[in-house]
């Protein structure tokens, strides 16, 4: 089997449904033979590792441990899938408090045992503000850290496939920007449906207001829908989109979707939320995404909530002020 490269990719939260995926899929992906999975919970990491033995991927030399100074040494990519799971009744937010603070141990443990790592993917919730925590704290530039926001865009595309009866790749164009969570910013004018602008069809007996308001609700309640239909958080498609994320970081296929990124310019400061994004082996790199006015106040409205997160972070004790963040990484 042929992979990218043979650098070391770590899986931290391995032990858990997320974690074992993403070993799964970098591996099916063809990223690296070299995988690493991490969990404090020994038993199920090893359940999980002995699954991937099972699946006897060609050249494959997974490793796995408790021990997150071994884990971390000589890792060059790391996927963080360690922090609690959302369940039934709980908002991403609600996860705020106890998801900081793995996420600060996360970025001291990255700038102890891998200062030298190129690209970082944080998926935990609520994942613009534990990626952001981690940033903060492990010393590294922003672009060698990025968090999941793939999600919200393919749910986008997904609910308009199926309201229109069309393949899902002929729905294009399909973004969301600003938070992961219920504030998400969700933009119609860069949509198309079967090359169509979906901002023409919006309004119309093909997809009326009410319909389009409805089909947001869905888009934003996407993940509470799958924890009600299957009793867990997704695992499946943020297992394979974060790989994909490291794979276009190692020189693969490009990532066609909004990733999170930390932001410092304009009317938007000190804060990492989904933009329009390039990956590639400098990390991750973003521009302001373009749209309506409506559109735009939207994505300003999303841009206040990852503030008021942010700030209660800083009330917790687990980020300093914002003035005083080049003292803890002089890369912000």
């Amino acid at each position: 089997m042929k992979y990218l490269c043979n650098d070391k990719l770590v899986i931290l939260g391995a032990g858990g449904m997320i974690g074992s995926n993403l070993m799964q899929s970098a591996l099916t992906m063809g990223l690296t033979p070299n995988v690493c999975g991490y969990d404090p919970f020994e038993p199920g990491l090893k359940g999980a590792a002995e699954e991937i033995y099972h699946c006897a991927f060609p050249g494959a030399r997974v490793t796995w441990t408790t021990d997150i100074k071994e884990a971390l040494t000589g890792a060059k990519y790391v996927i963080s899938s360690g922090g609690a799971p959302r369940k039934d009744g709980m908002t991403r937010e609600d996860l705020l408090r106890g998801n900081a603070e793995i996420a600060a141990q996360l970025g001291k443990d990255l700038k102890a045992y891998c200062p030298d790592v190129k690209f970082v993917v944080i998926i935990f919730n609520p994942a613009d503000i534990t990626g952001l925590i981690a940033l903060v704290h492990s010393g590294l530039a922003p672009e060698k850290i990025s968090t999941l926001a793939a999600l919200d865009s393919t749910r986008l595309q997904t609910a308009l496939a199926q309201h229109f009866k069309v393949p899902q790749d002929e729905v294009t164009g399909c973004r969301t920007y600003g938070g992961h969570g219920e504030q998400m910013a969700v933009f119609a004018s860069t949509t198309k449906i079967s090359g169509k602008p979906l901002s023409e069809l919006i309004g119309t007996d093909k997809l009326t207001n009410e319909q389009w308001t409805a089909l947001k609700g869905h888009v934003v309640q996407g993940g509470k829908a799958i924890i009600q239909l299957r009793g867990r958080s997704s695992f499946q498609s943020p297992s394979h989109q974060s790989v994909a994320m490291v794979r276009a970081v190692m020189g693969g296929d490009a990532f066609p979707w909004p990733s999170g990124s930390f932001v410092n310019s304009g009317e938007f400061k000190h804060i990492l939320m989904a933009m329009e994004t390039t990956l590639d082996a400098n990390g991750v790199h973003y521009k302001m995404p373009s749209g309506t006015e409506a559109e735009m106040n939207e994505l300003r409205v999303s841009y206040g909530h990852l503030c008021k997160l942010r700030d209660e972070v800083i009330g917790f004790g687990l980020l300093p002020p914002t003035d005083q963040w080049s003292s803890v990484n002089k890369n912000l």
